[in-house]
């Protein structure tokens, strides 16, 4: 009976490890994918501010520009 107590009590401390570690590893990727995200939004608000300028002051080369990355409609 002891020896049950005992290896129920190893088996929940080696639980809580194995949590501790995989969290501690979802949260570094989660960290990552977010500053990854972040930058991806910065890089598409810039490229939109871009086009818009280049849509504004150059309506023919915002055509080209529409053309070469999406395709005639």
């Amino acid at each position: 009976m002891l020896r049950t107590i005992f290896m129920i009590g190893l088996f929940a401390v080696a639980g809580l490890f194995v949590l501790r570690i995989v969290f501690g590893l979802f949260g570094v990727v989660l960290g990552v994918f977010g500053g990854l995200l972040g930058l991806a939004i910065k890089i598409a608000i810039v490229g939109a501010l871009i086009y818009l300028v280049i849509r504004i002051f150059s309506p023919e080369t915002a055509r080209r520009m529409r053309e070469r990355w999406s395709g005639t409609r």
